[in-house]
Formats: structure tokens, C-alpha cells, sequence
């Protein structure tokens, strides 16, 4: 069995809303809810779920950008939690974040060499020279020409910005990479040139990654394992030939029936989302009110995150079943 880089266990992120000022009632939103999780050395990890679902909110925790309500995130087995000024630092040289809109997480007075050379400037690595070296590496490892270097964000297409804040992520040498929808905001062409781009730089440079998403044909494309998140909680997780080819759960039955698919031929029976999402303090299964296979035991009992055979788990009263 491989060896976890990340372990999740029990992550639970609330956040408390007002109604507004002249009805002060609070209501309390589980944007994570008790999330077991592992991320394992060298493979990737696609995170995918309809918007809303709290998939960037667990990102933010992993990237130690939020705390959690309860829980904990252990990186190599420590508890990223207790770490001191000093150790998150370092922390945050190992674990880099790629964002999902490529302009505004680029400054526009920056220009790209700067731009990729500022974590090196922050983090106190090497001198000048050698980080301007290590930038121009880096920019060119991306794909970007030396004579980009001057140019600023506003100069640069879509998919460019990408490769920057791309470059600006992996100059520190970081072991985990988190990308964050970072290919929903661009062309479907582009999208391709980016994710062949993701896939040979893990190669080079030996990385992990949590890769979030929304579009399973790219959660398809570049993931080793699946995770599906609903309301905040992980429904299943599989390698990525069982979430295809045998899901469990009926959310991700759902999800995928509703890809489209090419070949007219083939005719697929879309499993269409009714009903309302379930109250934050209603019992059972967080799935019932949108579930066709709802039984009594799902009103009474949510179903854990169990193991189902040797690479997958499934939160369903009915997994294997239906």
C-alpha cells in the first residue's frame, strides 16, 4: 500500500450566516463535514461535486488557508493545525496552490518573471541572480518564452496567465500541488494543452496532487482516484476505472448520466436531480430527498463512509445493490 502524504480525519468547517439585521436568527452552514480522507504519495486525486459542495473550502484547509471547525489534517504525520510561524512557513513551500481564475490571482503590476520569482523572494531562497535563473527555468519548463518574461498578466491569454500562476506554484519545489478548477475558466482546446502540461510535469517533478473539480471528463482524464463530494461529506472513493465503470453511490450514478456523450448512437437514461437538498438538521442519509432508491432506513440512519471491496468506499445503505 502506498504511503499517505496527506491524512484527513474528522474535518468538519462551519460557518455561522444571519439572516440580516432585523432578523437576527443565525443559521449554521457545514461547508465540510467530517471528512476521512488520505492523499497518497505520487498519485492524483480528483475531488469532483456539483458547486457548492465544498470542495474549495477543503482545499483551503488542506492549503491551511481556513482552520477547521474540528478535525485535523496531518501532513507526513504531523498535525498541520499545531504548527508554529516558523513550521507553517516551511509548510507552505511543500504544498502550493493553483487557482481556478487565472487573472485576478495574478498581479497586475507584477510582471511575469517577478511574478514567478516572488515565492523564491519570500521564502529567502538563493540571490538574486539565481532566482531570476530559477524563474526563467521554470517559465520555460511552462511552455513560456524567455522574452515573455517582462510582460504583464493583462499581455497574456487565458491559458498563458494559467502557466504563470502554473510556474509560480512549482518554483519552490513543492511536494504537493493543489489545483483548484484550474482549467474551468478556459477554451476546451486550451484546457487539453494544460492537463498534458499537469500530467508530464508530475512526472518531472515527482509531485502529488489533489486536483478539484466539476467536470468529470477531466476528473476522467487526469486522476488515479475519485472522490465525490455531497454536501460537504465524501460519498465515495474509488480508483478511477471503478467510478466509471461501477459507481455505487446514486449521486454518482447521477453525475454521470448527466455527462454529454459524443457518439449519437448511444442513448443514456439521464438520472435527473429532483427534489430539495437535505436541512442542515434533518436526520439520515444527506442524499434522501434527491435519492430514486430512498428507503425508511435512509430518513433514520446516515450511512458512514464504508469499505466496500479493496480500493473503494461507499456512504449508501444500498451500495452494491442498486
Amino acid at each position: 500500500m502506498p504511503n499517505p502524504l496527506v491524512e484527513i480525519q474528522g474535518l468538519t468547517k462551519r460557518y455561522t450566516l444571519s439572516s440580516g439585521f432585523f432578523n437576527p436568527q443565525k443559521r449554521i452552514i457545514r461547508a465540510v463535514d467530517n471528512v476521512e480522507l488520505m492523499i497518497f504519495i505520487g498519485e492524483t486525486l480528483g475531488l469532483v461535486g456539483e458547486s457548492g459542495c465544498g470542495k474549495s473550502t477543503l482545499a483551503r484547509l488542506i492549503t491551511r488557508l481556513e482552520k477547521p471547525s474540528s478535525g485535523s489534517v496531518k501532513f507526513k504525520g504531523e498535525d498541520i493545525f499545531s504548527y508554529d510561524k516558523e513550521t507553517l512557513k516551511s509548510y507552505h513551500r511543500r504544498v502550493q496552490i493553483i487557482f481556478q481564475d487565472s487573472y485576478s490571482s495574478l498581479n497586475p503590476r507584477m510582471s511575469a518573471l517577478n511574478t514567478i520569482k516572488e515565492p523564491l523572494t519570500v521564502h529567502r531562497m538563493g540571490d538574486r541572480k539565481s532566482r531570476i535563473q530559477m524563474a526563467l527555468e521554470i517559465m520555460s519548463k511552462v511552455g513560456l518564452k524567455k522574452e515573455q518574461a517582462n510582460r504583464y498578466s493583462h499581455e497574456f491569454s487565458g491559458g498563458q496567465r494559467q502557466r504563470i500562476g502554473i510556474a509560480r506554484a512549482l518554483v519552490l519545489n513543492p511536494e504537493l500541488i493543489i489545483a483548484d478548477e484550474p482549467v474551468s475558466s478556459l477554451d476546451v482546446s486550451i484546457q487539453a494543452q494544460i492537463l498534458n502540461l499537469l500530467k508530464d510535469l508530475k512526472k518531472d517533478f515527482q509531485l502529488t496532487y489533489l486536483f478539484v473539480s466539476h467536470d468529470l471528463n477531466v476528473i476522467r482524464y487526469i486522476s488515479d482516484r475519485v472522490a465525490v463530494m455531497y454536501l460537504g461529506k465524501i460519498v465515495e472513493l474509488a480508483s478511477n476505472k471503478d467510478i466509471y465503470n461501477r459507481p455505487l453511490h446514486p449521486y454518482t450514478r447521477m453525475l454521470l448520466s448527466a455527462v454529454p456523450v459524443c457518439d449519437p448512437r448511444r442513448k443514456g437514461k439521464i438520472m435527473g436531480v429532483k427534489g430539495e437538498a437535505r436541512a442542515e438538521n434533518e436526520e439520515g442519509c444527506s442524499f434522501q430527498n434527491r435519492c430514486p432508491y430512498r428507503m425508511e432506513t435512509c430518513e433514520k440512519i446516515e450511512p458512514p463512509l464504508k469499505k466496500f471491496d479493496e480500493q473503494s468506499f461507499c456512504a449508501c445503505h444500498l451500495a452494491g445493490t442498486i
